[in-house]
């Protein structure tokens, strides 16, 4: 600055930004402006994009009825009290543990450590799910064997929520063969199992038999919705499946 010049000089504005004048405001660059304006809609659609309907899970295979959750329970492996320390003290794993309902399940590869909620069937024979909100639980199909009996223990969630982002299940197309699941149970006991496949399934085409199929072991079979999103109908076109199988 010289001695000459004395004035004060301002900042020079960023580029694309919007300089007050009397009369009106002027865009010093129109091209970047309009950039801007493309991705603040970009943001909006993102934030916007998830289950917007009370989706339901697929109708489980024809000859499967809900069990009675008061039914009798047979004697069952003892484990620490509400926690997942090893049950230990079982008879192998192909035999089972008695029934006891799931209060809790963990996954350790995608950080799922969720409570359990019962479901049961809605009118139309599909499974419930749990409340469309960001911070429901996963749920336990009650017409499905406890985790640990003999069968295919159905546990169900959500992905995500149009108004809270990503639910329970939004990893859980990330586990791996291998990796390790554990449901605790109300009396205590734990059942361990380990992931031994992760499918996607169009929704229209849904194996109900495959994945509700009763094997003559303890595995598990977690649901969540996946593949392509349909905004007009606000759901997701497929189901993301995880098979697994108890181990000791």
């Amino acid at each position: 600055m010289s001695a000459h010049d004395d004035r004060r000089r301002s900042p020079r504005p960023a580029v694309g930004s919007v300089p007050a004048r009397r009369g009106g405001v002027r865009i010093r660059d129109p091209k970047a402006a309009a950039f801007a304006l493309v991705l603040a809609v970009l943001g909006t659609l993102t934030t916007t994009l998830g289950l917007t309907t009370e989706d339901s899970a697929p109708p489980p295979a024809a000859q499967t009825a809900e069990a009675d959750p008061t039914s009798p329970r047979s004697p069952a492996a003892s484990g620490g009290p509400g926690g997942f320390e090893d049950p230990g003290g079982t008879d192998g794993v192909d035999a089972g543990m008695g029934r006891s309902v799931p209060v809790r399940l963990r996954i350790p590869k995608i950080g799922v450590d969720t409570a359990l909620m019962s479901l049961g069937l809605r009118p139309d024979g599909t499974l419930q799910v749990p409340p469309l909100r960001g911070d429901a639980p996963a749920g336990w199909y009650r017409g499905s064997p406890t985790p640990g009996e003999v069968g295919a223990s159905v546990l169900v969630g959500h992905v995500d929520t149009a108004r809270d982002g990503p639910a329970v299940f939004f990893r859980l197309r990330e586990v791996e063969v291998g990796d390790p699941i554990a449901v605790r149970r109300k009396d205590g006991t734990v059942a361990r199992f380990e992931v031994s496949r992760v499918a996607v399934f169009a929704k229209r085409e849904f194996p109900s038999a495959e994945v509700y199929a009763a094997p003559d072991r303890p595995g598990l079979r977690l649901i969540t919705c996946g593949g392509v999103f349909d905004r007009g109908a606000g759901s997701y076109e497929s189901n993301v499946v995880v098979f697994a199988d108890a181990v000791t």
